[in-house]
């Protein structure tokens, strides 16, 4: 007999199969649509291909079933989709490059195809070895360590690239990775199990002025810690999204463990100042607003580094109109990073502004899922956990959208799941994973009250008396 949840819920497991199908169905068309339209013929290696990607959706859906039979059913298929849609664009990119003998050629695409095998085998690995999101709460300082550890080592001689302006890579033998990827998923944790241990002192103690509710000065010291890492990432790595993106999400999950308006308040205003001294210090970001204000201006345009790759992205987007040009029809490949930081506009000129609005209505359920589960989860460093996650998936998709659309100055950061970069993906993968264990736990009915005889009871109170 099946398990009843809470509300006449039932686990998901069909409904998580049958999304599945639809979406690998949707990026298998993808696929076969840039390969017609590009080549004329579907591609001689798409049925191992697509039997590979089925293989690796399937088994992180049975692994989910087993292992959290309870978790949110639509998470996973939406991820999926995302995913089929981005190596979609990026084999079309690919191709195009490889068209014209232009950097970075055909390797992206089975170098995307190989991280995103490791990025399903991470993220089923968490499933398999997290049996409780609980157990995060014992690693809270290491969490801290780590990632503090994994923002500093881009700076470390020897091992620190500088790549595009800015120093956030780390180079092992033949490998290049990201740390600052993974640093984020462990400063969520770090946050989650500090926050829920001292949430009390940060919400009730502290003067009350003009009907804000003010916090006590020591109890501020880790917002100025945060302000003064993102401030440190932002002055030595020059890595703008991530130096918001740290301060971003410990702020909201600094409001939602303590309920306090004067939390963001602070936090705005610090932001604020933030921005002035960045702005007056660093060249950099003097340059970054100004190719947000002013990209059309032709010196800025011709510049190495300048405004073209914004200009030419906002032409792409006019060019696909309202429904696009078609898979392989377009031509993403003039935006310079089409396949990575620009990947939005490749995909909005090919597929329009009706697939633009969807792939964001597919992160808009991502993201609510998110949050639904951390409403539903009992415990509170799993509420934390899971704001914080989700939010971070909301914070990217904004920053990223916004910044391509110049409706804020561009940052550097990717969109998850659809552009370029293993390390990116790699660890939005693993946000997932953890987002489906705290779903399931969210989910999981509780354990049903024993029953008590009644007749042992009396027989003891009789005796008793």
């Amino acid at each position: 007999m099946a398990t009843v949840l809470p509300g006449g819920a039932r686990p998901g497991r069909w409904v998580e199969f049958f999304l599945l199908l639809f979406a690998l169905a949707l990026s298998f068309f993808a696929y076969a649509q840039v390969a017609l339209a590009v080549e004329g013929r579907l591609p001689a290696r798409m049925a191992w291909q697509c039997g590979a990607f089925t293989a690796l959706a399937l088994t992180a859906h049975i692994t989910v079933r087993w292992r959290a039979p309870y978790a949110d059913p639509v998470i996973l298929p939406v991820t999926v989709l995302l995913n089929g849609v981005g190596l979609a664009m990026i084999y079309r990119l690919a191709l195009r490059y490889q068209e014209v003998g232009a950097n970075p050629g055909y390797a992206i695409a089975p170098k995307q195809l190989a991280w995103t095998v490791l990025g399903v085998a991470a993220a089923v690995l968490v499933v398999v070895c997290l049996r409780d999101h609980r157990l995060l709460r014992r690693f809270t300082y290491t969490a801290m360590l780590l990632s503090l550890i994994g923002l500093a080592a881009p700076l470390l001689p020897g091992i620190g690239v500088e790549s595009g302006g800015a120093r956030i890579w780390v180079r092992i033998g033949g490998l290049s990775i990201q740390p600052a990827e993974v640093s984020k998923i462990l400063l969520v944790v770090f946050f989650a199990g500090y926050l829920v241990t001292n949430r009390d002192a940060m919400a009730l103690a502290g003067p009350k002025i003009a009907g804000l509710q003010l916090p006590r000065l020591r109890d501020m010291g880790p917002l100025l810690l945060a302000w003064v890492a993102s401030l440190g990432v932002l002055v030595f790595e020059r890595d703008l999204g991530t130096s918001l993106l740290l301060f971003g999400v410990f702020v909201v999950m600094l409001y939602v463990a303590t309920n306090r308006p004067s939390w963001i308040v602070i936090g705005v205003g610090l932001f604020a100042v933030g921005v002035v001294l960045a702005y007056r210090v660093f060249p950099h970001v003097q340059h970054r607003l100004e190719i947000w204000l002013h990209p059309f201006d032709n010196n800025l345009y011709t510049a190495v580094g300048g405004s073209g790759q914004l200009v030419d992205g906002l032409f792409g987007l006019a060019n696909g109109g309202l429904f696009g040009a078609g898979w392989g029809r377009g031509r993403p490949d003039l935006t310079p990073l089409g396949y990575s930081d620009f990947i939005f506009t490749a995909l909005g000129e090919e597929l329009g502004l009706t697939g633009a609005v969807a792939l964001l209505v597919l992160y808009l359920v991502l993201v609510e899922r998110g949050f639904r589960t951390a409403i539903g989860v009992r415990d509170g460093f799993g509420k934390l956990l899971a704001t914080g996650l989700s939010f971070t998936l909301a914070f990217q998709l904004f920053v990223v959208t916004g910044g391509v659309l110049r409706v804020i100055p561009l940052t550097g950061l990717v969109t998850p799941f659809l552009a370029y970069g293993g390390s990116a993906l790699l660890a939005n993968w693993v946000v997932v994973a953890l987002l489906l264990r705290i779903s399931d736990g969210a989910r999981r009915p509780p354990p049903a009250t024993s029953e008590i005889d009644l007749s042992a009871v009396a027989a003891a109170e009789a005796a008793r008396g």
